[in-house]
């Protein structure tokens, strides 16, 4: 499959997700494609060493440059009517809402876990005013960021997600379980335990039993190796959560490219 047959396809299935939302008179994209550059923007990312190579501090917000540049260079035939940079970064704040239907419904069985992201190197702690990400651990050593926390069905499909700086405890994201219902029981680590009390369809897993909790770090771990999450530069919380929200979207529509659950989204790395 060529890029611009994955790209097509991709447009196709986000396209016949949202047959109600209609395009503004004003508008030069229709909402589905500018949900399409969002996602190509989660896939393609940007590593953090070549980020920091190259970027600097130039890519304050979370739509950096050298996507913009492959874009006008190499999807000018799909989408001729590519914005400006900036002008495409609104639009994508502005439609983020719409990756929520692409989340999945929740099963009897649930997972939830957490996921370190940093924002800032350490030695650079409070350095600037615009700092958003608080010192945490993640993976038993201390970040400057913020941490993801997300939802998995049986299926391994993303249910939900919300995140928060990284300093808070797990049990910040109790509403998140909460909201899977009383008919899921989810999965969780005894980092999510509150002395304050735990929702009733939590069930908290001692350290070696149920093994199926692993099933998250095999997305985690797809997100950091495709989509680049670990290491991320912004600076306000709406482009964080932005990107977030794009991110859980993709890895839906391409864990279910193939019409059933799979992880296996590495293939699609452009």
């Amino acid at each position: 499959m060529t890029t611009s047959d994955f790209i097509i396809e991709l447009f196709c299935r986000v396209d016949d997700a949202m047959p109600e939302v209609t395009k503004h008179p004003q508008a030069k994209l229709h909402p589905s494609e500018v949900v399409t550059l969002g996602l190509l923007l989660a896939l393609k990312g940007t590593s953090g060493r070549a980020f920091h190579r190259w970027a600097g501090r130039a890519f304050h917000r979370w739509a950096g440059r050298a996507f913009h540049r492959w874009a006008g260079r190499d999807l000018k035939p799909l989408f001729p009517d590519l914005p400006h940079r900036t002008r495409l970064l609104r639009l994508l704040l502005r439609h983020h809402a719409l990756t929520r239907r692409f989340l999945q419904a929740p099963t009897l069985l649930a997972i939830c876990d957490s996921y370190g992201i940093e924002l800032l190197h350490p030695m650079r702690q409070g350095r600037s005013a615009k700092q958003i990400g608080k010192k945490g651990k993640s993976n038993w050593r201390w970040i400057i960021g913020a941490k993801l926390c997300l939802l998995l069905n049986r299926h391994g499909l993303i249910v939900d997600w919300d995140a928060d700086t990284a300093n808070v405890h797990d049990s910040t994201f109790h509403p998140l379980i909460t909201g899977a219902g009383s008919q899921s029981v989810v999965l969780c680590d005894a980092g999510f335990c509150s002395k304050a009390g735990n929702p009733s369809n939590l069930k908290l897993c001692k350290r070696g039993t149920w093994n199926e909790r692993m099933k998250i770090e095999t997305v985690f771990s797809l997100l950091t190796q495709v989509c680049h999450l670990k290491k991320l530069s912004h600076l306000t919380w709406h482009h964080l959560k932005a990107r977030l929200a794009f991110v859980a979207a993709l890895f839906n529509i391409l864990a279910l490219w193939e019409g059933k659950p799979k992880l296996a989204i590495a293939q699609f790395s452009l």
